[in-house]
């Protein structure tokens, strides 16, 4: 009974229970990238292209904005997250976001599923 309440627990919807034992495509990817070292790598080279096109000193300074404009103590951590975040990926440049693809493509087509 204990079991069945766990996998029911994880349950997608519209997902057949018995199905679920093979990990999603994506799953299996992230998992591929994890034991390569490679999504590390992939998070070190967007920090460091990030700070260079000068995107980490903009969404610095959107925060300092947001809470200068609400008051520093009527802010919460998850309000300035909720304020900002879509502002941060929009100030992605797309060739940073074309680099990191680029790269992943490149893993993917060198590992075997």
């Amino acid at each position: 009974m204990e079991l069945e309440c766990r996998r029911a627990s994880l349950h997608r919807p519209g997902e057949d229970l018995h199905k679920r034992d093979e990990p999603s495509l994506q799953e299996a990817i992230n998992l591929k990238l994890v034991e390569s070292g490679e999504k590390e790598k992939l998070k070190d080279l967007l920090r460091e292209r990030l700070i260079e096109c000068g995107w980490k000193d903009e969404l610095k300074a959107q925060c300092r904005a947001f809470t200068r404009k609400r008051g520093r103590s009527n802010v919460t951590i998850d309000e300035l997250v909720r304020a900002i975040t879509p502002k941060g990926r929009a100030l992605v440049p797309d060739d940073v976001k074309a680099e990191l693809l680029q790269r992943i493509r490149t893993f993917l087509l060198s590992v075997q599923f």
